[in-house]
Formats: structure tokens, sequence, C-alpha cells
């Protein structure tokens, strides 16, 4: 069964739309050819047939190894159980975000791919924790989604920084709606960041929280998200989804056949680049009159940015994925509630770092000719739909380009606020539990 299930994405999300544009291109490119220099198409044309017995074998053969991989990585994937953990919050949290990112430091797990015969054979791929919020009616609650084998990881992870909340497994709320564009609006997408990766976002340091401040003094950067959150109506449903696995060592390095380069690596060139040095000998690559290396003149902002990027360079780094889809029934759709999506990453902007923007499924058309009776905007509809309730990002059938960021950026955007947010749809348990006294007559 999960074998016929690999065919079918491939077919469907690989094989079909991507063969089919390359042999468009490939006819239109003979047809020019064979109209506007006939004696030109016959001598290549001659030379391809030649030389088929060469190209052909190692063209079939590359064919071959991409749809391998493809099928073999979701093979493994639909051999995997998978379990959805609701986090519980209590009345009062007084950590700051600086307990997530312990969390994320525990969750920086690599194993499962570490040699080629376990990626390419049989298909393995390090694990992907979806980190998740999502607003049911105005209820707000937070979920983790992992692969079973790691699920006691993720608790130990939670309740050695939170020992108060509580976690359990749940249902998984994105099965249970209808999706029947007859009866149901949706709009979604994914987000993205606007600069290198290099740059951080504005995290919770900058907030101010890594001081612990009393918790009336608290600015924490998720309540404007998680109020929004807590106002939708009956009928209406906001899903918000951080998608990470481990960053590696995976890029193509510039001016090289096999080389690779990192996360570290571009944040240390856009250091050098930013302090006008030279990366081998870290001094100034501008030289004084007198011969000296001469060191730039930064602006106190320029000096803030570099400090922040340097401070980066300490945490772990994972690959990261986020997105979002407001769904609601179609008398109950409120299109201010796209602005507000979009809009719940913009405490995490800064301008002279980094910023999120929307990006992939959102579809916006001048004229109504140009999507007829909305089939292009109702196609989109369902792959984000599709695309979420897999939490499909870095494999097929929804691959998409991840970015990177850090256990810092994460905790600031994915944390359990404590009671200065007060938005009373929040799911929290009514009490503290405790262990009874040890010396309790029995």
């Amino acid at each position: 069964m999960a074998g016929d299930k690999a065919l079918k994405f491939i077919g469907d999300e690989v094989g079909f739309p991507v063969f089919g544009f390359l042999i468009s291109v490939l006819i239109v490119i003979l047809y020019v050819l064979l109209r506007m220099a006939p004696e030109l198409f016959n001598d290549i044309f001659s030379i391809i047939w030649v030389l088929y017995p060469i190209w052909l074998p190692l063209f079939l053969l590359y064919i071959f190894f991409k749809f391998w991989k493809i099928y073999v990585r979701i093979n493994f994937f639909h051999k995997q159980e998978h379990v959805l953990l609701e986090v519980k919050l209590p009345r009062e949290i007084l950590k700051s975000p600086l307990a997530m990112e312990s969390v994320f430091s525990g969750l920086h797990q690599s194993g499962g791919e570490a040699t080629w015969f376990d990626r390419v054979i049989i298909g393995k791929a390090r694990t992907t924790f979806s980190m998740e919020i999502a607003s049911i009616e105005g209820e707000v609650k937070f979920f983790i989604r992992t692969r079973t084998f790691w699920r006691e990881v993720v608790e130990a992870q939670i309740y050695a920084q939170y020992p108060e909340v509580e976690v359990i497994e749940a249902d998984d709320y994105t099965k249970m709606i209808r999706f029947d564009l007859n009866e149901k609006s949706l709009w979604g997408a994914d987000f993205k960041l606007k600069e290198a990766d290099a740059y951080p976002i504005k995290t919770y340091i900058d907030y101010g929280l890594d001081k612990d401040p009393k918790e009336e003094f608290k600015i924490d950067p998720m309540a404007p998200m998680i109020e929004f959150m807590g106002g939708l109506g009956k009928g209406e449903q906001i899903w918000l989804q951080i998608m990470i696995r481990v960053n590696k060592n995976e890029k193509k390095k510039k001016g090289t056949w096999f080389g690779t380069t990192g996360w570290k690596d571009e944040v240390e060139d856009e250091i050098n680049k930013l302090m006008q040095r030279d990366p081998k000998t870290k001094s100034a690559r501008n030289l004084s009159p007198a011969g000296f290396p001469e060191i730039p003149s930064l602006s106190k902002g320029e000096q803030d940015t570099i400090a922040s990027i340097e401070r980066s360079l300490t945490k772990l780094a994972f690959d990261v994925g986020i997105r979002g889809i407001y769904i609601a029934d179609k008398d109950k759709f409120r299109p201010v509630n796209i602005v507000g999506l979009i809009g719940v990453t913009k405490q995490f902007n800064s301008n002279t770092l980094n910023q999120f923007i929307p990006t992939r499924y959102m579809t916006n058309f001048d004229y109504p000719w140009q999507d007829y009776k909305g089939k292009l905007k109702n196609y989109t509809r369902r792959r984000v739909f599709d695309a979420y309730r897999r939490r499909s990002y870095f494999f097929h059938p929804y691959k998409t380009q991840p970015f990177v960021m850090n256990t810092e950026e994460l905790a600031t955007m994915y944390h359990f606020p404590g009671s200065n947010v007060k938005t009373p749809t929040i799911s929290r348990v009514p009490s503290k539990k405790s262990e009874a006294p040890s010396d309790l007559p029995i």
C-alpha cells in the first residue's frame, strides 16, 4: 500500500508536470529550428541520433536515480508512525522563552541518515518536528507533531523546562474538518525570510525577556498573534505550523563541483563583508596610506547588526518551513482575517535585520479572465490544505526550499506564553498538578 501511494505521489507531483513542461519546451525549440534553419536542424538531429548510445543511457540512469530517491523516501515516510501531542498550559508560566530555547536545543537531533546507503537506498531522513498553534473557533491550542519514536524525547524536554504543563496525545485537528470548496473558503501561504538567512529576526532578547522581568512588565512578542487567533468566531479556524529539522552543510559551494557549504559559513561571510575584512586573515581588507590594515568606521546600527549576527552564530541551527491557513464556512469567512494571518509575523520583523513575507500559495488575479471560474485559485487552495495536513515541506510531494533559523529565533516564535497574555480562549488547565507529600499516612 505504501509503495502504491509513493508511486501515485511521484506521478502526480513530479512526473507529469515536470516532464510535460520539458517536452513542451523541447518541441518548441525543435519547431523553431525546423522553420528558421532547416539545415541546422538536420545537422543537430543527425549528431543527436549518432550519439544516442552515449547520452540516452546516461539520461535514463539520471532519471531513474531521481525517481528512485523520491520513491524510497516517500515509501520510508509512509512506514513511520506519527503522533500529535497537545501541550496544555497552566494558569501561570513564569519562565522566559529561554526555557523553550532549551527545548529546541534538546530537539536538535540529526540521527537517521548517517550514510549514503541510508539516504539513497533505504530513503531515510532526519526527523522533522512540526510546532503548531491552532485556533479552532477562537480556542487557541499548542501542538507538536513528531514520529512516535521521538515522543518520549519530546515529552522529556518539555517537562524538564515546564514541569507544570500537561502533554497529552491528541486527535489530528486537520482531519476533523471536511474540506469541501462548496462549503468552505480558505486562504493560505508559506512564509519566507526577506533577507539572507544570516540575518536574524527580532528575538526575545531584543524584547528584554532574557532578563526575566516581572510578569506585568513583560512584552511577549507572541501576544498579538495569540490575541488575534483567540478572536475568531464560530465556523472559523486558523492554523500555523513551524516545521523544523537539523541544519546540515548541504548547499553547493560556489566555484566547486562537489564542495558544500552551510549556514555558519554564510554567516561568517556576511560578517566579513560587513566588517570589510579578509576571511582568511580576519584583518581589514583596506589599507591605510602607511600600508596598515584600516579598520572601517561603523555606525551604532551597523555595530548592533553585526552583534546580532555574531550572537546567532553561537546557537544551534534548524532548517525551517512556516505555513499558515485561514479556513472558515463560506458564510463566516472574513477577508480581514487574511490580513491578520499575514500580520502574525510582524512583531518578529526588524527593519535592520530580517523580516517575514508571505509567498508560494498566494493567488492574486486582477481580471476575471485570468482565472476562469476560479479553477486556479481552487487548485492552490486544495494544495495548501493538503500540504499542511501532510506536514510536507522538506520533501515531495510539496518540496519547498527551507530557510535557516536558530534556537533563539524559534523560541521567540513558539513558546508557551505566561499569564501576561490575557487571551481568555487560550487552552489552559484549571489547576497546577503536584505530587502528594511523601509523609502522607496510608
